[in-house]
């Protein structure tokens, strides 16, 4: 059986909100059997993730990620390869560009789905690049009557994202971050710009760009505030220097996370209040492209 060939003209039949309830149900699958590996090269980053999930299927993700490209190319590339879960037969091949960006973006919209106040309006961006834009159409699904304001370090991309994106751009840190009450981190920083101090009561705060042992987005105070959450444990605790740098150094333990998604079920993956902060690191995953693949493939046959 020939595999299908999925590319980015499948968007048009994906929906936000169907995704992350595609998420949701695949967590409630047989915990997924997972392998990762990572290669370094000075920025360069070769990432190779593999996913087995009974009732689901097998999933092969490779990425690259160079973020000395000129312009013109981009930072993160790769391929994707969806298998069947009975034969091993390859049902699919889909777009690395439409399955990164559906996945990564619909990971922290589950999240801020469980954990952002439901009335939240003031949503803060934080950086300009392709995962920014894809965060904000995200979460206008969930949260349609939303303002979003952008904050990066380039007023020039900021503004030409916000243009894009009918939002507004404040350059200065502390009053975006003050005003927010969902902030979306998706920088490459190796050094925290997120100011724990600077946050206000019941906000959410989704981190997704930190990726390596040496980044991280926000800092030691914004850790200590906060209920600390994340979709994968592990692919986050022992990978990423947003959590495995402060454990290291006694800022936190590894048992202050409270909740991954394979604990959706248990109720836990949840607010408990209105006041209180609330954060989710996004470390990704490849049972996370298994269940988004799937689901793309799923919406594209009908």
């Amino acid at each position: 059986m020939t595999p299908a060939m999925i590319g980015p003209e499948a968007e048009a039949k994906l929906d936000w909100i169907a995704l992350t309830d595609a998420l949701a149900t695949g967590h409630a699958l047989p915990r997924a059997e997972v392998a990762d590996s990572f290669l370094y090269r000075n920025k360069d980053t070769l990432l190779t993730r593999s996913a087995l999930i009974d009732g689901l299927g097998m999933l092969v993700k490779a990425a690259t990620i160079v973020p000395g490209n000129a312009p013109d190319l981009a930072t993160v590339n790769g391929g994707v390869m969806l298998m069947n879960d009975e034969t091993g037969l390859m049902d699919a091949v889909l777009d690395f560009g439409l399955v990164t960006k559906w996945k990564t973006a619909g990971d922290s919209l589950l999240a801020a789905r469980k954990l952002a106040r439901p009335e939240a309006r003031n949503i803060l961006i934080c950086g300009a690049g392709n995962v920014a834009a894809s965060m904000i159409a995200a979460y206008r699904s969930a949260f349609p009557q939303a303002n979003f304001t952008i904050w990066n370090r380039s007023q020039a991309s900021a503004e030409r994202l916000a243009a894009r994106m009918e939002a507004a751009v404040e350059m200065d840190l502390e009053t975006a971050l003050g005003q927010a009450e969902i902030v979306a981190g998706t920088t490459m920083a190796t050094e925290p710009w997120l100011r724990g101090d600077w946050l206000q009561p019941g906000t959410h705060i989704d981190l997704i760009g930190a990726f390596r042992p040496d980044m991280r987005e926000a800092d030691d105070v914004t850790l200590q505030r906060a209920r600390i959450f994340c979709d994968a444990r592990a692919t986050t605790v022992h990978h990423i220097g947003e959590f495995r740098d402060p454990i290291a150094r006694g800022v936190m333990a590894e048992g202050d996370i409270v909740a991954d998604y394979y604990d959706l079920g248990t109720g836990t993956f949840a607010r408990q209040s209105a006041e209180e902060i609330t954060l989710c690191k996004n470390g990704g995953g490849a049972h996370l492209d298994l269940m988004i693949a799937r689901y793309i493939l799923d919406a594209v046959q009908g």
